[in-house]
C-alpha cells in the first residue's frame, strides 16, 4: 500500500470517494484472483471479503448503512488517467523490497565470478 500511495493521483481531490491506492491494490488483487477484463474487476471488487477490504484499507462510508466499493466505470476512469510510469516505477520499487538482500560474502562472491 505505501508504494501504490507514490502513484500520483489525476484525480481533482474534490469528490474523491475512493483512495488512490486501494482501487489499485483491489485492482491487483482481482487480476491476481484471475479477472481478465474490467467487469471481471469490479465483480471481483464487489465480492471482496471483509479481511481483504480491511487489508487495503478500504473504509465504509460513515454516511451508508453499507461498504461503497469502487465500481468498474471508477476502476475503468483511474486505469486510464494515471501515469503508467510511476505505476510501473511504484511496483518495481515495491519487488525491489522484496528482493533478498545480499551479504558481504554474496556480493564479494558474485563480483568475482564476473
Amino acid at each position: 500500500m505505501e508504494r501504490l500511495a507514490e502513484v500520483p493521483d489525476p484525480r481533482d481531490p474534490r469528490g474523491v470517494r475512493h483512495r488512490l491506492a486501494v482501487v489499485l491494490a483491489l485492482t491487483a488483487c482481482a487480476v491476481l484472483a484471475g479477472a481478465t477484463s474490467l467487469l471481471a474487476v469490479s465483480e471481483c471488487i464487489a465480492d471482496a471479503p471483509a479481511h481483504v477490504l480491511e487489508q487495503v484499507g478500504a473504509h465504509p462510508d460513515l454516511l451508508l448503512p453499507r461498504q461503497v466499493l469502487p465500481a468498474e466505470a471508477t476502476v475503468r476512469r483511474l486505469l486510464a488517467r494515471i501515469d503508467g510510469d510511476a505505476l510501473d516505477r511504484a511496483v518495481g520499487r515495491w519487488l525491489a523490497d522484496r528482493r533478498p538482500k545480499m551479504t558481504a560474502t554474496a556480493a564479494r562472491d558474485r563480483a568475482a565470478e564476473s
